[in-house]
């Protein structure tokens, strides 16, 4: 929308990006808030549905092939959050001369205050230095402008929102379609605030303000890919410094409750990023997390691009596994409920409150058990509340504000978890544990 009509983002005191929405009609089909007349559904039909030997999975949408796995030749994966698929798909498609731009998220060097935005990157060095998973608020009018003015042929990395919003907007805005010829999708647990960043620099020493540098995603040889680290440069009373911890060591760091989660974040129905030429996530599963090099799991849906990878694997570039719809939806099982099938239960909320809110295949309902009601609960009071305190703690100069305004609320939702794992027990587990936790 602020690309149609040439308004100009800006994050809010919280560190989020807010739409100014002062003309509905206009944001009726672009904006995928105010969109009602269609759907990632309808979309992903109009793309895929004739694709040769496509298939569907009513989980992960539209798919040619399914992998898991990572890049064997050069330094991708090492400089990769995951398997360093990311980067290299964008190599390939500049090296075969299908594009000549990369529009992707990386460190903004400008004075302007923000750690990270999306710009276009027109060498393989620039494209590099796009690797890695950013935990940070971005928005992509400007580079769209840039887009529109400068011909080429791009390609674009996004989140579900972000990905079905450029597709909207490809509708309506033929240079927009001419111009982004492939769209690369994440799957994303949520959206952060830029005070997730502040608040992860506070914790190793560095007062907001005062980070130059994070890297979300850390590897730490001989541990878990998904026991990773965060590393921090800055200043610390005047003097630079840099510093690394593993993330078990910081709190917030939970993906489930919600710290500093963008609110529109729990909105989406998307969680394969559906309207995706390629989709790329975390294998979070068991086989694979034990290789700290870490592993992508792959959707590819667009043909030229799944020509790209059987070519690479065929000259040994890449080491994949193909496998079924199953195992790519366990790898985000638990991301999955929370996304699309307990949404229908924020929905009823919001409803019940008479609030305005998108659209959703999803219908409302209250309809899911009453420990999972609360955990939703929780998950909102947490996020919420996690923005206003932060806010609080900074004006006070006091993290410790923050932490204990936040712990309680953290034990409580840990509390439902409990209560959860309780009711799943038999009768006489149930009794043995709780005479266990009386006698405790």
């Amino acid at each position: 929308y602020s690309y149609y009509t040439n308004k100009k983002n800006i994050l809010n005191e919280y560190g989020e990006y807010e739409e100014d929405i002062s003309d509905i009609s206009i944001a009726n089909g672009i904006s995928p808030a105010y969109t009602d007349s269609t759907n990632e559904s309808l979309v992903a039909n109009e793309l895929y549905s004739n694709v040769d030997k496509i298939k569907f999975d009513s989980r992960i949408g539209y798919y040619k092939s399914l992998y898991i796995g990572h890049v064997v030749e050069g330094d991708y994966r090492k400089n990769a959050s995951s398997g360093g698929i990311g980067t290299w798909i964008f190599k390939e498609l500049f090296e075969k001369g299908l594009i000549n731009g990369v529009i992707h998220v990386k460190e903004d060097k400008s004075d302007n205050g923000k750690l990270f935005s999306y710009q276009i990157s027109r060498s393989m060095d620039e494209i590099k230095d796009g690797a890695k998973t950013k935990y940070y608020p971005v928005e992509l009018s400007e580079v769209l402008k840039i887009v529109k003015e400068t011909p080429g042929k791009y390609a674009v990395i996004g989140i579900p929102s972000f990905i079905y919003g450029l597709r909207l907007l490809a509708k309506k805005d033929s240079l927009v379609r001419e111009r982004i010829k492939y769209m690369i999708g994440l799957v994303c647990g949520h959206q952060k605030s830029s005070t997730f960043a502040d608040f992860m620099g506070w914790q190793l020493g560095f007062k907001p303000g005062d980070i130059t540098y994070i890297n979300f995603r850390k590897k730490l040889e001989g541990r878990k890919s998904s026991d990773y680290g965060i590393e921090v440069h800055g200043y610390i009373d005047g003097k630079y410094e840099e510093k690394i911890s593993p993330t078990s060591e910081l709190l917030g760091q939970d993906w489930g409750q919600g710290w500093f989660k963008v609110f529109a974040s729990d909105y989406t129905d998307d969680v394969f990023n559906e309207t995706a030429d390629m989709v790329l996530g975390d294998a979070w599963l068991p086989e694979y997390t034990n290789d700290s090099g870490g592993n992508n799991i792959v959707i590819v849906r667009n043909p030229v691009i799944g020509d790209l990878i059987k070519d690479a694997q065929n000259e040994n570039r890449l080491k994949l596994d193909a496998v079924d719809a199953d195992k790519i939806f366990m790898s985000q099982s638990a991301h999955y409920r929370h996304t699309h099938e307990e949404l229908a239960y924020r929905l009823y909320k919001r409803d019940k409150e008479c609030v305005n809110r998108p659209q959703k295949r999803v219908n409302a309902s209250k309809n899911i058990p009453f420990t999972r009601r609360k955990i939703q609960d929780m998950r909102e009071i947490i996020s919420i509340s996690s923005h206003v305190y932060f806010k609080e703690a900074v004006e006070k100069g006091d993290i410790n504000y923050f932490i204990n305004k936040m712990l309680p609320l953290e034990r409580k939702y840990r509390n439902y978890y409990r209560l959860e794992r309780l009711k799943k027990m038999n009768f006489s587990k149930f009794k043995k544990k709780v005479f266990g936790l009386l006698k405790k």
